[in-house]
C-alpha cells in the first residue's frame, strides 16, 4: 500500500482562495453591521439646498436633531426645551468652541428651528450651523 503527497514535479502553483473569500465576507458582514451606527443625531430628512459650504477641519459639532413630530434630539438623546438649554450650557462650557450642527426636518417651518437656535444663542454658542442636504 503506497502513498503519494502530491504529485510529480513538485510544488502546486494553484492559490486557495477560500481562506481570503471567508476574510472578505466577515468584513463585508462588520461593515454592514457598522455602518448604521455611524450616523450621528436622530434621522431626519434635511431640506435641500442649492450648494453647500464644506469645512475641512473643523471640531467634530455637537449634533442637535429637530424630527418632524418637532421633539428635540441632542446627539441620540431625546430632550425637551430647558433640558437641551442646560445640556448645552453644560457641553460648551467644557470646550466653548465646539460648533453645533441643527438638524431640522424638511417639513417643520422656520419657527420651530428658530427655537432650538435661540436655546444655542442662550448657551454662549460660537457656531451654529444648519444641516443641509446637497442637490
Amino acid at each position: 500500500m503506497a502513498m503519494t503527497a502530491g504529485g510529480r514535479g513538485g510544488a502546486i502553483s494553484a492559490i486557495n482562495v477560500t481562506p481570503l473569500v471567508d476574510v472578505v465576507l466577515v468584513l463585508l458582514i462588520i461593515f454592514m453591521v457598522v455602518t448604521p451606527m455611524l450616523q450621528r443625531g436622530k434621522d431626519v430628512k434635511l431640506p435641500v439646498a442649492a450648494k453647500k459650504e464644506h469645512d475641512e477641519g473643523q471640531a467634530d459639532p455637537m449634533i442637535v436633531s429637530i424630527t418632524s413630530d418637532k421633539r428635540v434630539w441632542l446627539e441620540k438623546d431625546p430632550v425637551t426645551d430647558d433640558q437641551l438649554k442646560e445640556a448645552l450650557r453644560l457641553k460648551l462650557s467644557a470646550d466653548a468652541l465646539k460648533p453645533i450642527l441643527v438638524k431640522g426636518d424638511q417639513s417643520l417651518t422656520f419657527g420651530d428651528v428658530r427655537k432650538v437656535l435661540k436655546d444655542a444663542q442662550d448657551a454662549k454658542a460660537k457656531s451654529v450651523k444648519l444641516g443641509v442636504e446637497e442637490k
